[in-house]
């Protein structure tokens, strides 16, 4: 499958690719793998979505979140790699979702992102290992922040 062309045909707007804010960097390649760090939900204007997911934003806002952080890391991955057609799998993602003490389907919350990866990368390589946690607070109040790894050509 062909990611680029797909991003194409879905229509997706791609954020700007987010720069460190802090002592990291944004991918790390090791021999075939691309280790993607923490990724907030960046928007096309450069504002993040923030707010605790089951008080500020309802399970259908977390799942937005989590799908815009998607878009964010594939901005990483293009700008580091050149091109989305380099990703020969997704093999891992962490998902952190903001959410209060009583909110229990981040799972639910971290398909925004693994939908968006199936229909750019397919099923076969756009589906990977997962784990999807809460959290109490994320830096900035972020909505939600994933990490994740893919095999690389």
């Amino acid at each position: 499958m062909n990611a680029e062309s797909r991003v194409v045909e879905l229509g997706l707007e791609l954020p700007p690719a987010p720069k460190p804010v802090a002592v990291y960097k944004p991918l790390v390649i090791a021999g075939n793998y691309a280790y993607v760090s923490g990724h907030g939900p960046l928007k096309t204007d450069r504002t993040l979505i923030t707010g605790r997911v089951g008080a500020d934003l309802d399970l259908s806002a977390g799942k937005a979140a989590a799908r815009q952080v998607g878009l964010a890391i594939l901005a990483t991955l293009r700008s580091e790699l050149g091109s989305l057609n380099r990703v020969k799998r997704l093999i891992k993602v962490l998902g952190m979702v903001n959410a209060t003490p009583d909110f229990p389907d981040h799972p639910k919350v971290i398909n925004g992102c693994s939908e968006l990866f199936v229909e750019v990368f397919g099923a076969d390589a756009g589906i990977g290992a997962r784990s999807a946690v809460g959290m109490g607070s994320l830096p900035g109040n972020i909505a939600v922040e994933i990490e994740a790894i893919f095999e690389i050509e």
